[in-house]
């Protein structure tokens, strides 16, 4: 796939999707030969970081192959240093023109976050506890506004992550600002396998 501006990759992302909620999937550069002409390098034309639920496979509701996307997930798609550094080598090293920060209805570590601010959480594996907390603050603040429902919560959330990855990593900004990378966040319908987008910045 050849997408070198950010309007570019953008496009073709939305197109893969559409091609996915359509059914008429191209499954495309998914091949034997694909796979040997990537060998000695990678040239994705996206990074996406988005939540590890097993039910937002990246490449599949995009409808692209191999080599494509640059992909970093975890639960509830939470910052942290190793994500950070992750997507900044997609943009220093590998010169991906867009980042997409995704997530998605019914979001388990949002609906575990909820829980745990109205004291009904039931899951006690520390570190689960120690992602609810970066969570928190947005469910806090969503609920300050008067917003309680999940899916109004992972919206803000998406936007809270997109803030502080340009706070954090003066690169990501720094390209943003000089025109080379876009960064989009957006939810994923999990019935409707559809992308929709909440946030853009940057040239789309």
């Amino acid at each position: 796939m050849v997408a070198k501006t950010p309007h570019e990759a953008w496009q073709a992302m939305l197109d893969g999707n559409r091609r996915f909620v359509s059914g008429e999937l191209a499954h495309p550069r998914q091949d034997i030969d694909r796979r040997e002409a990537l060998a000695q390098k990678q040239t994705p034309f996206a990074a996406l970081f988005g939540c590890a639920d097993s039910r937002l496979s990246a490449e599949i509701i995009f409808d692209v192959g191999l080599g494509d996307f640059f992909v970093v997930r975890n639960a509830g798609q939470v910052i942290g240093e190793t994500i950070l550094g992750s997507l900044e080598y997609a943009v220093e090293v590998l010169g991906v023109p867009i980042i997409l920060v995704l997530g998605h209805d019914e979001c388990g570590a949002i609906r575990a976050t909820i829980d745990d601010v109205e004291g009904k959480m039931n899951a006690n594996g520390a570190f689960i506890h120690k992602l609810v907390d970066q969570i928190r603050p947005t469910v806090l603040a969503a609920n300050a506004q008067g917003m309680h429902e999940i899916d109004d919560v992972t919206e803000l959330h998406v936007q809270d992550t997109i803030n502080e990855m340009l706070t954090s990593s003066k690169l990501i900004a720094d390209a943003v600002k000089a025109g080379k990378l876009a960064v989009v966040g957006a939810n994923y319908k999990l019935t409707l396998g559809e992308i929709h987008p909440i946030v853009t910045i940057g040239p789309i």
